[in-house]
C-alpha cells in the first residue's frame, strides 16, 4: 500500500484460530516487529486492551506504546508515518487525527 516496509504484525485470535485475545500472540507480534525506536499497538475491543496492558507490563524493560484510535484508520496513518522516522511519542499524538477522518461529508 502507501508503506510496503512499515513493520506490521497482526495478533488477532486464539491460537486455535477461535475468536479470542491471546497473551502469547500479542506479545509473539510486539518481538516480531520490536526495533530500538519501539513499538506501537493498536486493539480493536475490551480484552485485547485488557490483555495487551498485561503484555506491555511484562516488557517494562521496552519501549512499547498502546494507541487509542480507529483500528484501520491508525494503523494505515501509523504504517506511513513509522517509515518516516517518527517517535512514539510523536506518533501517539499524530494518530490522534485519526478520529477526526471522515468517511462521508457531514
Amino acid at each position: 500500500m502507501m508503506a510496503p516496509n512499515a513493520p506490521l504484525a497482526a495478533a488477532g485470535g486464539l491460537e486455535d484460530g477461535e475468536l479470542g485475545t491471546s497473551y502469547a500472540r500479542i506479545s509473539a507480534a510486539v518481538e516480531a516487529v520490536y526495533s530500538e525506536d519501539g513499538v506501537a499497538v493498536l486493539m480493536d475491543m475490551g480484552s485485547a486492551v485488557m490483555t495487551t496492558e498485561i503484555v506491555v507490563e511484562d516488557m517494562e524493560d521496552k519501549k512499547v506504546m498502546m494507541l487509542d484510535c480507529p483500528l484501520v484508520e491508525g494503523a494505515v496513518l501509523a504504517a506511513v508515518e513509522s517509515t518516516g522516522g517518527i517517535t512514539l511519542d510523536e506518533l501517539a499524538v499524530k494518530i490522534k487525527e485519526a478520529y477526526n477522518v471522515r468517511k462521508f461529508p457531514e
